[in-house]
């Protein structure tokens, strides 16, 4: 115990003697047991007033603010104490939660994460494809769902393909032997205009004419748009409009949802006669119904074409100046009824017959692997699908 410094016999303080906040300091620094080797005098009234203060203050209960503390906030021994229990309550389960989420992404509704459906049933959201930019080496894997008015592509590749005419893609122009960048661009403008027109169109896809295409194809190309009205104007198994376009009959299907998924690359070169060719490849595929609106089955067409146009050398052929000749077309079509030649596709549904007689007399394929090759092979053989 600090020993009680002596009074002046006169009555005055010690000129030397401490402050009032250094003797309240002295007297906290003693109940922390911090060392009073140095204890300050004590002045004589002043010094018992403050010890008389400070023990009123004690018995009352208060305790003076800390010397490191800033003035007392309201409440604050009770917030803490609060989060305290709250994390007791929904700390550990969180963790377990974030835990279980982090083993199997599936658990959480849609595809918050990207995953792409790993694990899932196929509700998960899936993540789009790369654009295409070379020849697939292999077909792609299985998709997990089922196709439902909602979701017309669950369980398909094609649910990963890009909508529209937002797959097609055109390469970068350049200029090629006598043709200039501009020249060589607005070729492949007119290309993606064409297949966009014969696939995409849903003035084509109901039963229209593709007015784009008439008007983009070469009026001087022997035999080509003249064969084009006549397919389209009268179909039958020689002229069949279904070697080019996608169509189908509205008193019998409706088109599930505005979109057409879309699949594929372009590209083009200069070959040996000069001319600039221009070569498509690419997948659409189609959601159906019946028509009949009180039915939501869903079934999907696929049809991959190939289709090459040329830019000729005006100096070497006689041609349209801004026209395309078209140099080949070639197409393979799934899920469609065979031996019918109305210039329709007719998808196959499980709840509605089929219409046409012809069994499928082809291979069977995967319309979705773009790593192999397809020959024009006309309607004359139709095969079967091993998904679609």
């Amino acid at each position: 115990m600090a020993e009680k410094p002596s009074e002046d016999p006169r009555g005055s303080e010690d000129p030397k003697s401490p402050t009032d906040d250094e003797w309240e300091k002295f007297l906290r620094d003693s109940e922390l047991g911090i060392s009073a080797s140095n204890a300050p005098k004590e002045p004589s009234a002043r010094a018992r007033m403050v010890t008389e203060r400070l023990r009123q203050q004690d018995a009352r209960g208060e305790r003076p603010p800390g010397w490191r503390t800033g003035p007392p906030v309201q409440g604050m021994n009770v917030r803490p104490a609060r989060r305290s229990k709250l994390w007791a309550i929904i700390g550990v389960p969180l963790v377990l939660a974030i835990a279980l989420v982090a083993m199997k992404p599936s658990l959480l509704p849609g595809d918050l994460f990207g995953t792409g459906g790993w694990g899932g049933t196929g509700t998960e959201s899936a993540a789009p494809l790369p654009e295409e930019t070379a020849p697939p080496s292999t077909a792609p894997s299985a998709a997990p769902g089922t196709p439902t008015l909602d979701r017309p592509f669950a369980g398909s590749p094609a649910e990963r393909y890009a909508d529209g005419e937002a797959g097609i893609v055109l390469p970068e122009a350049k200029p090629v032997g006598s043709f200039s960048k501009d020249q060589v661009g607005r070729a492949l403008k007119q290309t993606k205009a064409l297949l966009v027109d014969a696939n995409i169109d849903r003035t084509t896809l109901l039963g229209g004419t593709p007015e784009t295409v008439l008007g983009t194809l070469d009026p001087k190309q022997p035999g080509m748009l003249s064969d084009v009205r006549s397919w389209l104007r009268k179909p039958d198994k020689q002229n069949d409009p279904l070697l080019m376009f996608s169509r189908f009959d509205k008193d019998e299907v409706r088109l599930v949802g505005d979109v057409v998924k879309t699949r594929g690359r372009m590209s083009f070169e200069r070959d040996e006669k000069g001319s600039v060719v221009i070569r498509a490849d690419y997948t659409f595929v189609y959601a159906l119904a019946p028509a009949d609106p009180d039915s939501t089955e869903v079934a999907r067409v696929i049809a991959r074409r190939v289709l090459e146009t040329e830019l000729a050398d005006p100096t070497r052929f006689r041609l349209t100046p801004g026209k395309l000749v078209i140099a080949r077309y070639d197409q393979d079509l799934a899920n469609t009824g065979c031996g019918i030649y109305d210039g329709y596709m007719h998808p196959r549904f499980d709840s509605v017959p089929t219409k046409g007689t012809t069994k499928p007399t082809g291979p069977k394929v995967d319309p979705y692997d773009r790593s192999r090759d397809i020959q024009n092979s006309g309607t004359e053989t139709c095969g079967t699908a091993s998904r679609t």
